[in-house]
């Protein structure tokens, strides 16, 4: 019996401290929200011990209206400090802007005027540099760009008009000359190619006629061993009768490339006239001196093309 009314004393005392702490606190509610003092968060850490002896409903019902209050008080005091935040006091700021710069107050007495009290102090020679500095970590982009006579109007350009250029127009003797030349330049190259590879494809058919069994290697039908520019020349030649089907390349058993001739007009070799595929070959000139060293090629097998014999049938 002693220790249930010992507990029911206990009890009621805690009762009574809630109720003080809730009138305390509804009482002095513009203090409590004054953000220069810590008067609500004394009044929580109060409650929080005398949260420690709740051991009944009754209690814990005291407990809640004082956190219900507490919470609404707490609400209004954060609102308070985010409109205080947004307050600039530029005096303060002031203040501290030469304090950082190193301002150096001397002790020149006391003074009526502000000029006089100035006076008693100096900034550093580096004073703006420093701050200057500190300030570009904050301003990482460019600066804004001022027009120095005013922005531009808004108004579109006036558009002038346009003159217009008389061609002076080609005569008939002009317009005949031009396309003349520039068809017989191109009928004399044209020409000249197909000699080239028909006298080419002689060579070829003569080589293979007096051995069909000896491989032609293509590397070594179309170098020239003194002539690296006759050797490309001859390639572009031999691309010709590639394309047209009058000859092939293909591979031997060592992955060498041999040449041969063929003769669509007989009727020999269709089907590979007709799976023909297309390749681009490159040469360096470091590949063709290597490729004269390794088939030691002392004599072109296709002659250098001269004025007398150049387009001349080869025997």
């Amino acid at each position: 019996m002693e220790e249930a009314g010992g507990d029911e004393t206990t009890r009621r005392l805690i009762r009574q401290q809630y109720r003080e702490l809730i009138a305390d606190v509804q009482q002095n509610r513009e203090m409590m929200l004054s953000t220069r003092n810590d008067k609500l968060t004394e009044s929580l850490e109060e409650a929080n011990k005398l949260f420690v002896g709740v051991s009944r409903a009754r209690e814990a019902a005291l407990d809640a209206q004082f956190l219900v209050l507490a919470s609404t008080l707490g609400k209004e005091k954060a609102s308070q400090l985010q409109s205080d935040m947004t307050v600039f006091d530029p005096s303060a700021f002031a203040e501290d802007l030469l304090s950082f710069m190193g301002l150096n107050r001397l002790d020149g007495g006391e003074s009526d005027s502000d000029n006089e009290q100035l006076a008693s102090g100096f900034l550093p020679s580096n004073a703006w540099h420093t701050l200057g500095e500190e300030a570009t970590k904050y301003f990482r982009r460019a600066p804004t760009f001022h027009f120095m006579l005013g922005a531009f109007t808004a108004d579109p350009p006036v558009q002038r008009p346009r003159i217009e250029r008389q061609q002076k127009k080609a005569g008939p003797d002009e317009r005949r000359a031009m396309p003349k030349q520039l068809d017989k330049m191109e009928e004399s190259h044209q020409e000249a190619t197909e000699k080239e590879v028909e006298r080419i494809l002689g060579y070829l058919q003569s080589f293979f006629r007096q051995d069909p069994d000896v491989p032609i290697y293509f590397l070594e039908f179309v170098t020239d061993p003194d002539s690296f520019a006759r050797t490309i020349e001859n390639m572009f030649h031999v691309s010709f009768l590639i394309r047209d089907g009058l000859a092939r390349i293909k591979l031997d058993k060592d992955k060498l490339p041999i040449i041969e001739p063929l003769y669509p007009e007989e009727g020999e070799n269709s089907q590979d006239t007709q799976a023909r595929k297309q390749a681009v070959m490159s040469m360096s000139f470091q590949e063709w001196q290597n490729i004269v060293q390794t088939f030691e090629i002392s004599q072109p097998m296709i002659m250098p093309a001269t004025p007398a014999t150049k387009y001349s049938s080869v025997p």
